[in-house]
């Protein structure tokens, strides 16, 4: 493995490392295929390389999964002595935590100023090593016949495919329960953003994971689906766009293996007509605006009242004006670079069919024009939107925010709910109990009132086509085991 150092900032002269072999069965293992560039988002150059990974490879990384569930300890391990280990990582993240920010920022042009999420992804193990000391692994059953054991067993063998948008976030996501229930992974991260996943193996493997419990891989669609439809794969676990998850659960279903999909947003946040703008509107910027406007939960859709549409707006104009685009590794930096020249392309291609249709832009969408390298967008509203327009309908996964006119609070959820997706959604009010109301009616997978937000304790995905199956919380956990019903034998 090799150093290349990107073009720093005046005060930011950190390396990044390439890595020419894919983490299987315990060992580095050189690539047969060539090494794939990682371009940096902010200049456009390439600042490392990873491998790219053949179909034989990820053969190989079932394999060595394979033995280790068969015949290795991990799954034997009580499982809070597999919360140990999650609980050492953890701790080893947090000692890394400005390493693994600057990745993020080099790899994925995520602000270090949203670093918080760090903590937030390391929370993903500490809540679950927790979690081991209360769950149910095995529960009595009393019966007229006897007394029945209910046993939670890993499912095997598990597939975990991530995005490149919040790769550290999501990978822990996905191994966290993974690892505590016993299962063994073949993690596959995103060739665009796959720094943090092989930097996490690093500390998994220092922290004392068995050989083979934990197999990192970086590789486009041909190894993706290799996972996917192998024999040996026991679950998979996907995040991504709606169109490769649509693949993925069909193949899932053709061989009868559980899937968790987790896809895309079109999320809505309503503001009643009781919200008070200098309470709100702070908050649902960054709800709408965050990662760069790259997160499939972000409320991507702004219904305002009609009779307070003007009023609203000029607000929400205000503060997204004060978001400061930037070099992702500067402190004060809030909205960074889009991953990719193409996605951008894509992007501003949604703003263009847009204004065609009819909307116009109120703020931003073109070019910042102090940004001279890089895949920038500025921070955009739309307004004069209806809800029928392509640009209310499909995913744009940029900052990008449609600003829909509604006459009432039905109204309002027959718009929210005039979606192919179901994935997130908020209600901004001065009254809480009819916020609640109201988002009780709008169907979704997590909606939150005057607050927007994920807590690992509850469960977390959608409905439509946002995806099948929950993460996060104990039933993020039950999604790695199944159970077995062992009939005990009552008294002679």
């Amino acid at each position: 493995m090799s150093l290349v150092t990107m073009t720093p900032t005046a005060d930011d002269q950190s390396p990044v490392r390439s890595y020419d072999s894919n983490w299987i069965g315990g060992e580095w293992r050189a690539a047969a295929l060539p090494n794939t560039p990682v371009e940096s988002p902010h200049s456009g150059d390439i600042v490392a390389f990873v491998p790219d990974t053949s179909v034989d490879e990820i053969d190989l990384a079932i394999a060595a999964a394979r033995r280790a569930f068969d015949e290795g300890p991990w799954p034997r391990l009580a499982p809070i002595e597999r919360a140990e280990v999650l609980s050492q990582v953890a701790d080893s993240i947090i000692q890394s935590a400005s390493e693994f920010a600057h990745l993020l920022a080099v790899e994925a042009g995520i602000p270090v100023s949203g670093s918080a999420s760090i903590s937030g992804a390391v929370r993903r193990l500490t809540y679950y090593a927790e979690l081991a000391k209360t769950y149910q692994f095995e529960e009595v059953r009393p019966s007229s016949g006897g007394d029945i054991l209910v046993v939670r067993e890993p499912h095997g063998v598990v597939a975990a495919i991530v995005p490149w948008n919040a790769p550290l976030g999501i990978t822990l996501m996905k191994l966290a329960p993974a690892l505590l229930a016993g299962c063994t992974v073949i993690l596959k991260c995103s060739p665009e953003a796959p720094l943090a996943c092989f930097a996490l193996g690093e500390i998994f493997r220092d922290c004392g994971l068995p050989s083979g419990v934990l197999n990192i891989v970086a590789g486009h669609a041909a190894a993706g689906d290799q996972l996917v439809r192998h024999g040996d794969v026991d679950k998979v676990s996907f995040t991504g766009s709606t169109v490769t998850g649509r693949i993925v659960g069909e193949i899932c279903g053709q061989r009868l293996v559980p899937c968790t999909l987790e896809l895309g947003g079109k999320s809505a946040a309503i503001v009643l007509d009781d919200a008070d703008p200098s309470r709100i509107v702070e908050p649902l910027v960054a709800a709408a605006m965050s990662n760069n406007g790259q997160a499939c939960v972000l409320q991507s859709r702004i219904l305002l009242p009609r009779g307070r549409h003007n009023e609203f707006t000029d607000a929400l104009i205000d503060s997204v004006k004060k978001l400061r685009v930037g070099d992702p590794r500067e402190p004060a930096t809030q909205v960074g670079p889009l991953i990719s020249e193409a996605h951008r392309d894509r992007v501003e291609s949604h703003i263009r069919t847009a204004a065609t249709a009819g909307a116009r832009v109120a703020l931003g969408g073109g070019r910042p024009m102090n940004m001279h390298t890089g895949w920038y967008l500025e921070p955009t509203l739309l307004v004069n939107v209806d809800n029928r327009m392509a640009i209310a309908q499909e995913e744009v996964f940029g900052p990008v925010v449609t600003l829909i006119s509604y006459d009432d609070d039905d109204d309002a959820v027959a718009i929210a709910n005039d979606s192919a997706f179901g994935l997130s959604g908020t209600v901004w009010t001065n009254d809480d109990a009819r916020g609640l109301e109201v988002a009780r009616r709008v169907v979704t997978g997590s909606t939150g009132v005057n607050r927007f937000g994920m807590d690992i304790g509850v469960p977390f995905g959608g409905v439509k086509a946002s995806g099948i199956g929950r993460e996060q919380g104990p039933e993020g956990l039950d999604s790695y085991t199944r159970t077995k019903a062992i009939h005990l034998a009552g008294p002679q």
